[in-house]
């Protein structure tokens, strides 16, 4: 797989950049990687190394998703992976048994955050199976997560199992946790993801119709709650439209922020007059918002000559124009968006959010969150959160529920 080595690495490598005699390479193929928790909690996932256009890039695996990473660098024995979105990266280098190991570091706004990484050539399978499933959890489950002087949040799991592998996601109200992959061993669920920025692992007892004693583990550091869940094919959220509305007698929005040019662009320029305009709060950070904007980037082109436009208003992580510029132009240039993405200069974490940006709303409760305007520009509907591809048939759903929505504005005189 690598070629002899010269020199012993240490468990957690040292970058080295000098003199090298001989190539190293990143095998082709399915490798398994770490995420190594101070709490022993690995979060595990997938990824496929292939050549293209004589570099390496990489597949992130998650259930029936593959994230396209192009951005590789093998240098002498380090190896450098660039994320496409959720400014993180791994650095890493080989070591004598085949793995490579190092570290991957999320950049925040204020500070980096790093765990420890390893992955291990040629192990498809994504945790190991000790015995047969014991049960079957294939529908749908009420959930209600716990964390310690916290009240508890509901949410929806839709899992299907064939065998013992299980896939499936979370439904929240303010979106979903994408695509989870996992197994059930015995009595034990096991379910993870990873894309960038999720990093996530799952357990739970499986107990006939009840899932019990769960644990959820969160990314970076010691984040952890509680969860229980009763199989219930009648569970369901609030209803997505009832979650954030304009306030009474403020049906109409009043907003001018610049776009990545530093060009002002506002609801009520003449591009938009006599339009219907659907608006999506979003930002580079967030994961259903690179689902959403997916969706809406192919969906403009295919739509924008029938009388509609489309504006994103950008919440990103930090107040700095030409940092919140910097984070959102390769996650724009990904989904190849048209339409224009405006920095409000206000952060997702800003308990004034509302009220700096959209104050006509009741609050802004989740990203994404899709306003759609009718032609004479009033705001007919508020949309919090997004049901993504990994939810199967609610993604559906929300894609008929969507067009049929703007196909009726369209026809309104």
């Amino acid at each position: 797989m690598v070629k002899r080595f010269l020199f012993l690495l240490l468990a957690v490598p040292t970058l080295t950049f000098g003199l090298q005699l001989e190539k190293w390479d990143l095998e082709k193929g399915t490798w398994q990687a770490r995420l190594h928790r101070k709490d022993g909690a690995d979060i595990i996932f997938n990824f496929e190394v292939k050549d293209s256009a004589q570099k390496k890039i990489i597949y992130i695996l998650n259930a029936h998703d593959r994230l396209l990473v192009d951005d590789v660098k093998v240098l002498g024995d380090s190896i450098f992976i660039k994320m496409p979105f959720f400014d993180s990266e791994f650095k890493a280098a080989f070591r004598p048994n085949g793995e490579i190991a190092g570290t991957w570091t999320r950049h925040l706004a204020n500070n980096d955050v790093s765990i420890p990484f390893s992955a291990v050539y040629n192990i498809k399978e994504r945790f190991k199976q000790h015995e047969a499933a014991k049960n079957n959890i294939t529908g749908r489950w009420s959930t209600y997560f716990v964390s310690p002087g916290k009240d508890s949040s509901f949410a929806v799991g839709e899992f299907k199992q064939k065998g013992n592998t299980v896939y499936g996601t979370f439904l929240t109200s303010t979106g979903d946790y994408r695509f989870l992959e996992g197994i059930v061993d015995g009595d034990t669920l096991k379910l993870s993801t990873f894309d960038g920025s999720h990093a996530y692992y799952f357990t739970a007892l499986v107990n006939n119709n009840t899932l019990e004693n769960g644990v959820f583990y969160a990314g970076i550091g010691d984040g952890r709650e509680g969860w229980t869940a009763q199989k219930d094919d009648k569970a369901a959220l609030p209803d997505e439209r009832t979650l954030a509305t304009v306030k009474p007698g403020n049906n109409r929005l009043d907003f001018s922020f610049p776009d990545l040019t530093g060009k002002k662009v506002g609801i009520h320029d003449k591009r938009f007059e006599n339009k219907v305009v659907v608006i999506t709060l979003m930002g580079s950070w967030c994961p259903n918002c690179m689902d959403e904007t997916g969706f809406l980037s192919s969906w403009y082109k295919q739509n924008k000559s029938r009388g509609v436009e489309v504006i994103g208003l950008s919440y990103e992580r930090t107040t700095d124009f030409e940092k919140s510029k910097k984070a959102l132009e390769g996650f724009l240039k990904r989904f190849d968006v048209s339409y224009p993405v405006l920095i409000t200069g206000v952060t997702p974490s800003d308990p004034q959010k509302t009220e700096k940006s959209l104050p006509q709303l009741t609050g802004i409760k989740g990203f994404p969150t899709t306003i759609f305007i009718d032609k004479k520009g009033i705001v007919r509907e508020v949309h919090t959160g997004f049901n993504g591809p990994g939810t199967g048939t609610h993604y559906e759903e929300f894609k008929k529920e969507y067009n049929k929505l703007v196909d009726d504005l369209l026809a309104e005189k």
